[in-house]
């Protein structure tokens, strides 16, 4: 058994890299919207550069190290009560952060081509905003896809909080449920946009998070338990 202080340090590690993730991911898709928003957004990458780079670099990197990080501190904590289950959260966390780094660099790829239609003669400016619009709606459906696999991952991961103990246990139920939302709406959006079925989507999840996050700060964990009987 983990001893009951290096349970307590990684839970509020957990917590804060949990809040990291969700600020970063966060605050650089907002950042790329600005400058991506709108139709001819190709027009305004050379000049709005640094904040799509920067913006970038939190979704796809800081992201990324923070995402890993959940999954690698949980490991084992929850090995020990359902390893198949502990195993497979990490392994889908992992999935799920490839993808949406992927979306991330598609991303960047809009700079050279900004550069590109900047200098470019109205004959070959049709090519570069279709390509524009391909990369743009690929990381759309990466950002779609990762959400889904994330939320496979977040299913096992609340199963074996549940029969851990280690929190109190309604908010592993609240967490299967907020990421069962999830699952269904990134699954719809991959077929089809709607704007209210995304922000319904992520709301049950996303407090939980949050909520999780701050609980494991202020408390830690409860002392673990194996819960295989």
């Amino acid at each position: 058994m983990i001893p009951l202080d290096n349970t307590r340090n990684a839970a509020r590690l957990f917590g804060i890299c949990f809040i990291l993730t969700f600020l970063s991911y966060g605050i650089g898709s907002s950042m790329v919207d600005a400058v991506t928003g709108d139709a001819g957004f190709l027009d305004l990458i050379p000049d709005n550069s640094i904040s799509l780079a920067v913006g970038v670099v939190l979704m796809a990197v800081l992201h990324s190290l923070t995402n890993i990080a959940l999954p690698v501190l949980m490991l084992p904590i929850l090995k020990p009560v359902n390893e198949r289950l502990a195993y497979g959260y990490f392994g889908l966390a992992v999935a799920a952060t490839t993808v949406l780094a992927v979306g991330g660099v598609m991303l960047l790829m809009l700079m050279p081509l900004g550069d590109a239609y900047a200098v470019a003669d109205s004959a070959t400016r049709p090519p570069l905003e279709a390509t524009a619009k391909m990369l743009k709606s690929g990381a759309t459906s990466a950002y779609h896809m990762g959400m889904a696999i994330w939320s496979l991952g977040g299913m096992m991961f609340c199963a074996v909080l549940y029969r851990s103990a280690l929190v109190p246990r309604f908010l592993p139920v609240w967490g299967m449920f907020g990421y069962v939302t999830l699952a269904a709406g990134s699954i719809s959006e991959l077929f089809f946009h709607n704007n209210t079925v995304e922000i319904i989507s992520v709301i049950p999840g996303g407090l939980f998070e949050i909520t999780l996050s701050i609980w494991l700060i202020i408390r830690g964990f409860n002392r673990p338990v194996n819960a295989l009987s």
